[in-house]
C-alpha cells in the first residue's frame, strides 16, 4: 500500500503535516475530510521517507548496519542446539524462535530470528522463511531443514546442523591457529626491516656522506636504493598493493579466476595437499549429513557442490551427479574425475554396495580431519625454523650492507700494510 504525504488544518486553524498509508490520494483525502480537516496538499511520500517508516513499523527490517554484521557460525551452532532441544521437549515452533531471538546476543540474528517467527505465525514454513537469508542460511542449512520438516525428525536434523557446524567451527579454528605464528613473525620481520631500511639506513648514509664516501658496494647500494624509493616514494607503494588487491578480487570473481586460483591452491606445494584434505573432509561431512538425515543423494549432491569451496573439486561433484541422474554409481564418476583418491572412492564404492554411505562418509571425514590435525602439526613445525632462518638471514644481510662501508672507511682511515712500509 503507497504512502502519502499530507498537510491539513485543523479545527482550530492550525496546520498539521504528516504520512499515512492508503489505497489513493482522493481515498485519503475523504477519509481525512471525515475526520474534521480541512485537506491543503496530498502527494506520494518520499521513497526515503517511505523506507524510514517502512523500518519504524517492522523493527526487524533489515537496517543499514546488518551489511557490516556478521552471524558466526559459533552463533548458529548454539542456535541449532538450543533450538533441537525445545523441539524435542515439546515446545511449540513459535515459543521457540521466541526464546531464541531473547537471548541470543547477536542483533542482526535477533533481528533475523524475529522476522522468521513472524512468517511462520503467517502459516510460512521454517525452511522457506529461513530461505529469505541466504547469507546466513546456506543451501545445507536449508536442505536439512526442508527434509526434519517433511519427516517430521526437525530435531534430529537441528542436532546433526549443530554437530555439523561445530566440526567445521573446529576445523576452521584449527586452520586459524597454525597459521598464526608464522604471520606474527612475517609481521614483525616486516617491520623490523622497515624500521632498519627507512630510519636507520639513512644516518649511517649521513655519516657516510661525511666521511667522504662516495662510492658503495653493491649490497649497500641496492639497499639504498630500496631506502629511497621507500622514504620518498612510498605512495607508489601503497598505490600498487592497492591496486593489486583490486584486481586480484576482481579476478577471482570471474569464473575463468575463480577456477584459475582454485586449482592453483590445490597445485601449490605444502599447502595444496592440507587444502584438498579440508574440501574433502568438508565434502565427506556434507554429504554424509544430508543423506543421514533423509535428503535425495542428487538433491544432497548439489547442495554439497556449493559448500566445498573449491570451483574444480565442484565441478567435479555436479559431474559426478549428472553421471547418478543417468544412472550411473557415485564412486566411478569421482574416481575419474581424479580429484578424490582412491581410499575414498573405494570406501564410498563399499558404502554403496552395503547401504551405509552416510556412516563410510562420515568415516571418512573423520579421516580426513585427522590428516588435517597431522598436516597442520608438521606444516608449523616446518615453519618456525624456516621463518626463525628467513629473519635471520633479512636483518644480517641489511646489516652487512651498512656497516661495509664503515669497514671501507676504517681501512682507509688507518691505511695499508703496504702504505706503511
Amino acid at each position: 500500500m503507497p504512502t502519502f504525504a499530507y498537510t491539513v488544518r485543523g479545527a482550530d486553524g492550525k496546520s498539521q503535516t504528516g504520512t499515512r498509508e492508503a489505497d489513493s490520494q482522493d481515498m485519503l483525502r475523504r477519509s481525512l475530510a471525515e475526520q474534521g480537516f480541512t485537506v491543503q496538499n496530498v502527494k506520494p511520500a518520499k521513497a526515503a521517507k517511505q523506507a524510514k517508516a517502512a523500518v519504524r513499523r517492522n523493527p526487524n527490517a533489515p537496517t543499514f548496519m546488518d551489511r557490516f554484521q556478521k552471524v558466526k557460525l559459533i552463533e548458529l551452532s548454539l542456535f541449532c542446539r538450543q533450538f533441537s532441544t525445545m523441539i524435542d521437549a515439546g515446545v511449540s515452533l513459535v515459543r521457540c524462535l521466541d526464546v531464541l531471538a531473547e537471548q541470543t546476543t547477536n542483533p542482526k540474528l535477533r533481528r533475523i530470528i524475529n522476522d522468521i517467527k513472524g512468517e511462520v505465525e503467517a502459516g510460512n514454513t521454517l525452511s522457506k522463511s529461513m530461505s529469505k537469508y541466504p547469507s546466513v542460511f546456506n543451501n545445507l542449512f536449508i536442505g536439512l531443514i526442508r527434509a526434519g520438516e517433511v519427516g517430521g525428525v526437525l530435531e534430529e536434523s537441528l542436532q546433526r546442523l549443530s554437530a555439523f557446524l561445530e566440526k567445521d567451527v573446529e576445523l576452521r579454528r584449527k586452520v586459524k591457529s597454525a597459521m598464526t605464528y608464522p604471520i606474527i613473525v612475517a609481521v614483525v620481520a616486516v617491520a623490523i626491516v622497515l624500521g632498519l631500511v627507512t630510519f636507520i639506513l639513512p644516518k649511517f648514509m649521513d655519516l657516510f656522506k661525511d666521511l667522504g664516501v662516495k662510492e658503495f658496494p653493491m649490497m649497500t647500494q641496492v639497499l639504498i636504493d630500496f631506502s629511497n624509493f621507500l622514504t620518498t616514494k612510498w605512495y607508489l607503494m601503497m598505490l600498487i598493493m592497492g591496486v593489486s588487491s583490486v584486481a586480484f578480487k576482481m579476478f577471482t570473481r570471474t569464473k575463468f579466476g575463480r577456477r584459475a586460483y582454485d586449482r592453483f591452491k590445490l597445485k601449490v606445494p605444502v599447502f595444496g595437499p592440507l587444502n584438498h584434505k579440508v574440501c574433502l573432509s568438508r565434502f565427506a561431512r556434507t554429504l554424509a549429513t544430508l543423506l543421514s538425515s533423509g535428503v535425495p543423494i542428487l538433491q544432497a549432491m548439489e547442495t554439497v557442490a556449493g559448500t566445498v569451496n573449491n570451483e574444480i573439486i565442484s565441478d567435479a561433484i555436479l559431474d559426478a551427479r549428472a553421471r547418478i541422474r543417468e544412472g550411473d554409481v557415485i564412486s566411478e564418476p569421482l574416481r575419474k574425475s581424479r580429484m578424490f583418491p582412491p581410499m575414498v572412492v573405494q570406501m564410498i564404492a563399499i558404502g554403496q554396495e552395503s547401504g551405509s554411505l552416510d556412516t563410510m562418509l562420515m568415516k571418512i571425514a573423520d579421516f580426513y580431519e585427522q590428516e588435517v590435525d597431522a598436516a597442520l602439526a608438521s606444516l608449523t613445525a616446518a615453519i618456525e625454523p624456516v621463518m626463525i632462518v628467513f629473519l635471520g638471514v633479512t636483518v644480517g644481510f641489511i646489516v652487512i650492507a651498512m656497516f661495509m662501508p664503515l669497514l671501507a672507511v676504517i681501512q682507509n682511515l688507518t691505511g695499508s700494510p703496504d702504505d706503511a712500509e
